[in-house]
C-alpha cells in the first residue's frame, strides 16, 4: 500500500515518529509522501527521508492554503520566487509541488490565488505533477488550473471533495484523484459517489495524517499510514473490487504519477 498524503513531519507526530512509521511497515505501507505546509518547515521536512532511511518517504515543497494568510515575512519573500526556491530546497526523495490550492474556509483569496498560480507555473518549470487542495472552491480551481497550463505536468486532487460531476473537469485537465478516511464514515456519500466516478488510472488512496482519521476515530482523533487499509477497504467495496485488488491498483497508480516506488527505498531521482 502507498499512503499518498500524510503530514508525518507536524508536530503531532514529534513523540512517536518511528513507532508510527515502524506501525506503518507492519500493516504494509510500502511508500509514504509528505506534502509540505509551509516555508519554514521546508528544510526540516527535507531532511526527514535520510533521519529515517529504512522508511519509504517521498516528500513535496509548497504552501497550503491554509497558511497563507500566516506567512511571515521569510516566507513570503519565498513566495515571490516559488520556482527558485522550490529547486534550491529540492532532494532526490522530491516527487511533486504541493501541497497547494484553494480554500473557501481560508481568508485572503487574493493572496491564495496569486500563490496557486505561482505553484503551476512552479511545477511545469520543474517538471513535477502538483497536489493540490480544493475545497469550496471547485467554481474557481479549474479555470485557474487551465489558464496555467497545469495539464502540462498534471498532478492530484488530494482528498478529493468534488462532486462526480466534476471528476471529468479534472480528469481532462491531467489530474488523479485521492481519497482519505472522510469515504470511512456513515454518511459519505458524496465522496463515494465521486469514488464511483474515477477511472481506475487516476485512483489514490491517502491518509492526510494526523487529520481525517478514518471510522469511528474520525471525529478528534489521529490519523496515521497504517490507517490507509480501511481507506482501502471502503473504496474497495463501492468498486465492487476486493481490497487486495484496490491495493495493487493505487500503488501502481501512484508509482506512475510520482515515481514512488513500493519497498524500494525513497522515490525516484527527478533531479535529472
Amino acid at each position: 500500500m502507498i499512503d499518498s498524503h500524510c503530514h508525518l513531519d507536524v508536530a503531532a507526530f514529534d513523540a512517536d515518529r518511528r513507532e508510527v512509521l515502524a506501525r506503518a511497515a507492519a500493516a504494509g505501507v510500502h511508500g509514504m509522501l509528505i506534502p509540505a505546509i509551509r516555508p519554514r518547515t521546508w528544510a526540516a521536512l527535507a531532511a526527514l527521508p535520510a533521519a529515517h532511511p529504512s522508511a519509504p518517504l517521498a516528500i513535496a515543497f509548497g504552501v497550503h492554503p491554509h497558511a497563507v494568510p500566516e506567512l511571515d515575512a521569510a516566507e513570503l519573500a519565498t513566495v515571490t520566487d516559488l520556482t527558485r526556491a522550490i529547486a534550491a530546497a529540492r532532494t532526490p526523495a522530491t516527487v511533486a509541488v504541493g501541497e497547494c490550492g484553494l480554500d473557501g474556509g481560508t481568508a485572503d483569496r487574493a493572496a491564495q490565488e496569486r500563490i496557486f498560480r505561482a505553484h503551476i507555473r512552479a511545477a511545469r518549470a520543474l517538471r513535477l505533477p502538483l497536489i493540490v487542495h480544493v475545497v469550496r472552491a471547485h467554481d474557481t480551481a479549474p479555470r485557474i488550473l487551465d489558464e496555467e497550463g497545469a495539464a502540462e505536468v498534471g498532478g492530484v486532487m488530494h482528498s478529493y471533495s468534488g462532486s462526480a460531476e466534476l471528476v471529468a473537469v479534472y480528469r481532462d485537465l491531467g489530474f488523479a484523484f485521492s481519497f482519505a478516511g472522510a469515504v470511512t464514515r456513515a454518511n459519505a456519500r458524496r465522496p463515494l459517489a465521486a469514488a464511483v466516478a474515477v477511472p481506475d488510472p487516476l485512483l489514490l488512496c491517502e491518509t492526510d495524517a494526523p487529520d481525517q482519521a478514518p471510522g469511528a476515530a474520525g471525529r478528534g482523533g489521529r490519523s496515521e499510514p497504517a490507517m490507509i487499509g480501511l481507506v482501502i477497504a471502503a473504496l474497495a467495496r463501492v468498486r465492487d473490487r476486493t481490497p487486495a485488488d484496490l491495493a495493487a491498483l493505487t500503488v501502481a497508480n501512484a508509482v506512475r504519477i510520482f515515481g514512488v516506488w513500493p519497498r524500494s527505498g525513497c522515490a525516484t531521482d527527478r533531479t535529472s
